[in-house]
């Protein structure tokens, strides 16, 4: 209970009436955020969980009453449950004529999360964060083709982490397989179902080996900026993901500025990182497997995580320093888990073109998937069961079949 016998705000209504009130009632995203609230000097800043008092309680009711009572019984009644028999009273005549043009429920989620940003309004203490796991579960299931391995090792991996009451360093993944195969599409499903903003968060850092790091003559100046990118995601957020494409091409001394922060312990106010490194390299070696296993009639499915990550382990752990760093992680026991991603077969790319035609809200036919799915380049020569470049310009070749 607040202060003066006030019951506290809940979750998305505190963001809700904030911002209201914030924008005047005419603001719209994308506009320049207004000054900060004048009730806002009036107490100080609200302890995270705690109460309104009853000072702002009534700025919030003067500020908002002036631009519409509807409004604020509605908001009332809904935030500090006050006056909800009026309210109900007067909710049947509102749908039919105010309809609540301003309070759409889309535009309260725009406005919500565009509030939360700023500070921590939500239940999980961090609007940022949103952990969810099942969603990504679920997604993964229905959208990641041809990957059962890396599906289950990622769900398990981040659950467990998250889980973990304090870890003992960073989670830590390193994607493998040809491109085309999924490598970035789970990188960017993790971000999504983990942040609110996706990779757009300003918890997540996506850096690409060649185009953040191309020039070895400037590497001890790139080992500063990473060095001090890293730091400032970390204590911006709790937990923080860190995503590095190419990995292959990652200049051997710029893993003196990312070591140190996967092999810290936890901290006591529990901040978390999870790092994903992604590589073309074990490509074949994976392959190989699979065309293996395919030769003898036995399913892909019958792969097993442990007969590929052996191999890719002691493959990944010969490589010349120079020619692929991320080996000294593998010698150090920082990588947790090697995940890969098995080449894609016919049917496979058939299900990236449904996907790729349903996301574009396009029809389509079996047809016309036979058509995409013909348009790929697939090896060995004699087989040509895996396509060449998995999944990756199927979006992009649906476009000869619009009318």
């Amino acid at each position: 209970m607040g202060q003066a016998g006030l019951p506290a705000p809940r979750g998305l209504g505190c963001c809700v009436l904030l911002l209201l009130l914030l924008l005047g009632g005419s603001g719209s995203p994308g506009t320049t955020p207004p000054p900060r609230a004048p009730w806002a000097e009036e107490q100080g800043p609200v302890p995270e969980g705690g109460p309104w008092g009853r000072v702002r309680y009534e700025a919030v009711k003067k500020h908002l009453g002036a631009l519409s009572k509807q409004y604020w019984q509605y908001l009332a009644c809904k935030v500090w449950q006050e006056g909800c028999e009026e309210e109900e009273k007067q909710q049947e005549e509102r749908e039919a004529s105010w309809g609540f043009p301003l309070v759409g429920q889309d535009y309260l989620e725009i406005l919500s999360s565009w509030y939360c940003s700023f500070g921590r309004c939500c239940e999980t203490g961090d609007c940022r964060i949103i952990n969810n796991i099942t969603g990504l579960e679920a997604d993964l299931s229905a959208q990641l083709h041809g990957q059962h391995l890396a599906k289950d090792v990622v769900v398990r991996a981040v659950q467990g982490f998250l889980q973990s009451p304090r870890p003992h360093k960073a989670l830590v993944l390193s994607f493998h397989g040809w491109s085309g195969t999924g490598k970035n599409f789970v990188a960017r499903m993790v971000a999504s179902h983990l942040y609110r903003d996706g990779l757009r968060s300003d918890c997540v850092r996506v850096f690409v080996s060649l185009l953040h790091f191309p020039h070895h003559n400037y590497v001890d100046s790139y080992k500063a900026q990473l060095q001090r990118q890293i730091s400032e995601t970390l204590q911006r957020c709790r937990q923080a993901l860190l995503i590095f494409d190419e990995a292959e091409k990652l200049h051997s001394s710029l893993l003196d500025a990312i070591r140190p922060f996967m092999a810290q312990h936890g901290s006591k106010d529990q901040q978390r990182s999870i790092f994903l490194f992604l590589s073309n390299l074990g490509g074949n070696t994976i392959n190989e497997v699979a065309l293996d296993f395919w030769r003898a009639g036995r399913a892909r499915e019958e792969i097993s995580l442990e007969l590929l990550e052996q191999r890719l382990r002691l493959e990944l752990q010969e490589a010349a320093e120079n020619s692929y760093a991320h080996s000294q992680l593998l010698r150090e026991n920082l990588i947790d888990f090697v995940v890969p991603f098995l080449p894609l077969e016919y049917h496979h790319v058939k299900l990236c073109a449904r996907d790729a035609f349903l996301a574009r809200g396009l029809p389509y036919t079996e047809t016309t998937l036979d058509q995409v799915a013909q348009m790929m380049v697939f090896v060995p020569k004699e087989e040509k069961l895996f396509s060449a470049q998995g999944c990756k310009s199927v979006p992009q070749r649906i476009n000869y079949f619009l009318p």
